[in-house]
Parts: structure tokens; C-alpha cells; sequence
């Protein structure tokens, strides 16, 4: 089968794209972060990723074992426990993910009330007397020393770090994707029908627009009970405005051009005229806008969670962490390790987001 080429428009917009080398090695930084990420449980977790016993091969990272199948006589089985570990490593073998803390898991081996510092600056022999399940290893390495810290409930800050950056870009791709398909449509709408149909969704969307939606996001949480789906749910009511004039102009300025008369006088249904001739030209700007929109999706989460009226308690979030360094000032790695990936995340799509403008700009030409 012949490998398919971009045309020469796609060809020149790539070109423009890579010529912003800025932002053309800010989406390969960020797609890196974020596919590692997409793994977390791979990377951090209390649990080992695979392990033999006698003979039998177990996945826990997929299954939940009951502790009766090693020996134990409990329904869940804590892979930390240094019974578990004894029984394992003395009929097989575990392998570990790189951290072995989730987002959820509690070290009560800390050598310091929590929040505690960082551990990694420990020399050998500190790490085997401050950490006895590390001490089972001939290295005594880092598995069980927390290498950015614990928040005030003693759970690894690395952990909460990689699965809170996944749950943010996650929840703002989500959410930017929804909003532009509803914002695309309405504006399509009112640009291609004009008259009526436009005067009475611009009435709508002002009256839409003027509703703050922070603090309505504020009532609206506090009342319904916190969950991805729900917040994102209350968030996507407001953020598909956005889109709809970008999208109103484009169509208004191309609704009388020449082609789409003919296309009219030729019998040619509305339906088709809007995704075929008229929707690929209105796509250019807001693809030029998604990045950014992405940005603002991810701070409004993050400032929801920041005030406790974001995700439900426990999941792992950047907003979360930021709130518990400003209500921690002793420890200053909470604030500063969220605030350094949230400023990392935002930045990398700030400038992918440059780059994206630059590669649907028409005025500018690939030297």
C-alpha cells in the first residue's frame, strides 16, 4: 500500500510548526512526561508489578490478591508487610516499580512527624537504619525513601505528583475536546443560518457569559457530591463559549463567498456544506486556541482543588499539594514541587501552543 504524504498546505504548516523550536521540543518534552504518566501504576505503586511464588506467576499491580493466597489469612494483601516480603522473597521473587508508594499509600516509617523532608540525601547506612523494609535489599536503595517527601498525611509527594499530572491533563484534554465539539456546533450554526438563528443565540451566550462562573462553580460543588465526571460535567457548561465565536466569524465571512452559492444553487444539503466546504477553514482558528483552552482547564481544576471544592478527598492533586504547602510553611517541598510541575505543565503547552499559532498563520513562510 503507498504511504500517504501531507499536501503541500500541511507539509509547509509542519514546517512552520518545527521552525518554532521552542514549542517543537516542548510537545515532545510534554508527550514524554505524559505518556510516562499514562503508566504511573507501572512507576509508582505499593504493589510489585510481577512476582513468583511457589512456582505460580501473580500480577498485582492488574489482580488483587487475597493475603491467604501467600501464606496470610487477611482479605487484602499488603505487599509491604515484612511477613509478605519474608514469605515471597523466601519461595520466589517480586519486581518493584521504581517507587514503590502510590498516591494513596501512608509510610509509617518516617523518621520525622509528617510532613517529612526528602530522604534522598541519606547516605546508605541512614536509609537501612530509618527504613527496616529497605534494609531486606543487599543495596539498602531507595524503595522505600521518599524522595520528594510526604505530605501532612505521610503519603509520598513523587507518587501524588505523577498521578496528579495525569489526572490534570487527562481532565483537561477531556474537557477541551467536549467543549470544542459543542462550541463548534453552536458557532457553525449561528454563522451559517445567520438571522434569527444568530440574533437569538447571541442574546443566550451574552446572558451565559455574564454569570460568574467561579463562584457557580463554588455553589454548584458544595452541593453536589465531588467526582471527576460531575465536575466535569459543571465546568463543560461554561467553557464551550469559548469556541463559539471563533468559529461565528469564520462562518459569517464564509457563508456568501461564491463557492458555497454555487454549492447552494447545485442542490447541496446544509449539512453538507457546513462539514465539507465551510467546517475544515473554522477549524484552523480553534485548533489554533485548543492549547490555551487546555491551559485554562487545567488552572481551573487546579484552583478548585486549591480551594477543597475540586476532586473528592484523597485523589491525587496538584491544586491538593499547593493548598497543604501554603498550610505548611515548615515545609517548603510541598508548595515548591507543586508549584515547579504545574509551572512546567503550563508553560510546555503555553509554547506548543505558540507553535501551533505559527504553523496555521498564513502569513508566515517556511525559510
Amino acid at each position: 500500500m503507498p504511504r500517504r504524504r501531507l499536501s503541500p498546505l500541511n507539509q509547509r504548516r509542519w514546517q512552520n510548526f518545527k521552525a518554532n523550536r521552542r514549542g517543537y521540543w516542548s510537545l515532545w518534552v510534554f508527550l514524554v512526561i505524559f505518556t510516562v504518566t499514562l503508566f504511573a501504576e507501572f512507576v509508582a505503586n505499593d504493589k510489585p508489578i510481577i512476582m513468583q511464588y511457589k512456582g505460580e506467576y501473580y500480577a498485582p499491580v492488574f489482580v488483587d490478591y487475597p493475603e491467604e493466597v501467600f501464606g496470610g489469612f487477611l482479605p487484602v494483601t499488603n505487599y509491604r508487610d515484612p511477613f509478605i516480603q519474608d514469605e515471597v522473597n523466601a519461595n520466589g521473587w517480586m519486581l518493584w516499580p521504581p517507587i514503590r508508594y502510590s498516591y494513596r499509600s501512608v509510610n509509617n516509617e518516617v523518621p520525622t512527624p509528617a510532613p517529612s523532608p526528602p530522604s534522598w540525601t541519606m547516605t546508605k547506612e541512614e536509609r537501612c537504619q530509618r527504613y527496616p523494609l529497605g534494609a531486606e535489599d543487599p543495596n539498602c536503595n531507595f524503595g522505600n525513601a521518599n524522595w520528594l517527601g510526604t505530605d501532612d498525611q505521610a503519603r509520598d509527594v513523587l507518587a501524588r505528583l505523577i498521578y496528579g499530572f495525569r489526572i490534570s491533563v487527562l481532565f483537561g484534554l477531556v474537557l477541551t475536546l467536549a467543549s470544542a465539539v459543542i462550541g463548534v456546533a453552536a458557532g457553525a450554526v449561528q454563522g451559517y443560518f445567520g438571522g434569527w438563528v444568530d440574533l437569538t443565540f447571541q442574546r443566550f451566550i451574552e446572558i451565559w457569559s455574564s454569570i460568574p462562573v467561579l463562584y457557580l462553580l463554588l455553589i454548584v460543588a458544595a452541593i453536589l457530591p465531588p467526582g471527576f465526571w460531575i465536575l466535569l460535567g459543571i465546568m463543560l457548561l461554561f467553557s464551550w463559549v469559548a469556541f463559539v465565536g471563533v468559529v461565528r466569524a469564520e462562518f459569517l465571512r464564509a457563508r456568501n463567498f461564491e463557492y458555497i452559492n454555487a454549492a447552494r444553487a447545485l442542490g447541496v444539503g446544509d449539512r453538507t456544506i457546513i462539514l465539507r466546504h465551510m467546517l475544515p477553514n473554522a477549524m484552523v482558528a480553534t485548533l489554533t486556541f485548543l492549547p490555551f483552552i487546555l491551559n485554562g482547564s487545567i488552572t481551573t481544576l487546579t484552583s478548585l482543588d486549591f480551594l477543597g471544592f475540586g476532586l473528592p478527598p484523597g485523589s491525587p492533586s496538584l491544586g491538593e499539594l499547593l493548598a497543604q504547602g501554603r498550610n505548611n510553611l515548615q515545609a517548603p517541598w510541598l508548595g515548591i514541587s507543586g508549584f515547579v510541575v504545574l509551572s512546567l505543565m503550563l508553560s510546555l503547552l503555553v509554547f506548543v501552543g505558540e507553535a501551533v499559532r505559527d504553523a496555521f498563520d498564513p502569513r508566515k513562510t517556511f525559510q
